[in-house]
This record gives structure tokens, C-alpha cells and sequence, in this order.
């Protein structure tokens, strides 16, 4: 699956004419239509034929102020609304010094799970973004917390929803990590950012796919 920027979405949808790459939106606002200048609509979504945004990305989070309950919100409109969601959840690097990660990753699934049926989290892929953007977890951070993220689906959702659920990694992924971070048991995928526009990083990240590594 492609993120691109707004602007570009029907641009690389139009070249995706194979069908085996999806396209996604970064972001989309949680009210159908009205004077929202600006913000990008499930509607707009729709009709171009993009059916998956990204929502809570750590910049939009630390960056933009979006609350654990603003990205709910949007989560539950845009499922509700026919969109899957690529879902971001993580820590700041002064609450994982504090041994912190947990209990802030449980707050916002937990503000996830106030608006959510049971069905809806299967229309979810969930994306662990350790420690902001500028430091990368280990390849036992990452598992730990993935394992603990789908134990809490179990706990708070039903364990066939943490059983199926694709728990990706989005924590400054590249060609020198992606192979040792695909040996994580519950790390299901990538959410890869600034590696994915640089050739050189592309071929061994594709090649994890090619093997087999993920869920599909």
C-alpha cells in the first residue's frame, strides 16, 4: 500500500492499474461534508476511489494536537463510512525514559475502544511508532510492545480480533533494520516513511514481503 500526500492520491491511483497496491490516504476528517475548508472528507476518499487512510500518526499527534479522542473520532467515522484505517499508537522519547510506553499505548487504544465495536477493529491494521521518529527501537522493544498490544486486543476485544489483527511497525524502518525487525513474531508489517522514497532502501524491504515474512 501507497500513502502518498493528498494532492497526489488520484495521480498514483490512475498508475496503480495492476490492482496489487493499494492506495491511502494520510488523513481524513471525521465529519462527512459542511464548512470544513480544507479538511479531507471520506466522501472525497470515496469517490476517487481510495478506501484506507492513516490516522494518529505520531506528527499529527505531537505536532498538530490531536487527542487520543479526536483520532477515535475519526477512526469511528471513517470505518463507519466504508474507509479502513491504518491506526498509529505510540510513546514519546520522555515517556519511554520513564518506562511509560505501555500505559500510554493502552490510554490510546483504550479511547479507541470507547468508540469501537468488535467488527470494526478487524477493519484496522494498527501501527506501532516507538519513541517519535528520531531514535529506532531494538528488535526486542519492538516485539514487546507488539506482544503486548495484541494481548490487550485479547483482553479487551476477543482474542480472534488479536489473533487477526496486523500489527505493523512504523519506527524509522529501513534497509538496515527491516530484516532483523521481520524476526519478531508479533511485528506483522512495516509503516515505512523516509526509506520508502529512496531506491536504494526498496529492494530489501521488498524482498521481506517476498518471502513470506508478513500476514497479507
Amino acid at each position: 500500500m501507497i500513502a502518498p500526500p493528498a494532492p497526489y492520491l488520484q495521480l498514483v491511483r490512475s498508475e496503480l492499474t495492476q490492482g496489487t497496491v493499494s492506495v491511502s490516504a494520510q488523513n481524513v476528517y471525521d465529519k462527512l461534508n459542511g464548512a470544513y475548508t480544507g479538511e479531507i472528507s471520506v466522501a472525497h476518499l470515496k469517490d476517487s476511489g481510495i478506501h484506507w487512510t492513516i490516522l494518529g500518526h505520531t506528527e499529527r499527534r505531537t505536532l498538530l494536537g490531536e487527542t487520543d479522542e479526536v483520532i477515535a473520532s475519526k477512526t469511528e467515522f471513517a470505518i463507519d463510512s466504508g474507509v479502513n484505517v491504518i491506526w498509529c499508537c505510540g510513546e514519546l522519547p520522555e515517556e519511554r525514559e520513564k518506562g511509560n510506553t505501555m500505559a500510554v499505548v493502552e490510554r490510546q487504544l483504550s479511547a479507541l475502544a470507547a468508540k469501537l465495536a468488535a467488527d470494526d477493529w478487524l477493519k484496522m491494521v494498527i501501527a506501532y511508532e516507538p519513541i517519535g521518529t528520531s531514535k529506532v527501537a531494538t528488535v526486542q522493544q519492538a516485539q514487546e510492545v507488539h506482544a503486548a498490544i495484541r494481548k490487550w486486543l485479547g483482553a479487551n476485544v476477543g482474542q480472534p480480533v488479536a489473533d487477526a489483527t496486523r500489527i505493523i511497525h512504523g519506527g524509522s524502518v529501513n534497509s538496515k533494520n527491516c530484516k532483523d525487525l521481520a524476526e519478531g513474531l508479533d511485528i506483522d508489517g512495516f509503516l515505512i516513511g523516509a526509506a520508502s522514497l529512496k531506491p536504494e532502501c526498496n529492494a530489501p524491504l521488498l524482498s521481506q514481503f517476498r518471502a513470506g515474512q508478513y500476514r497479507s
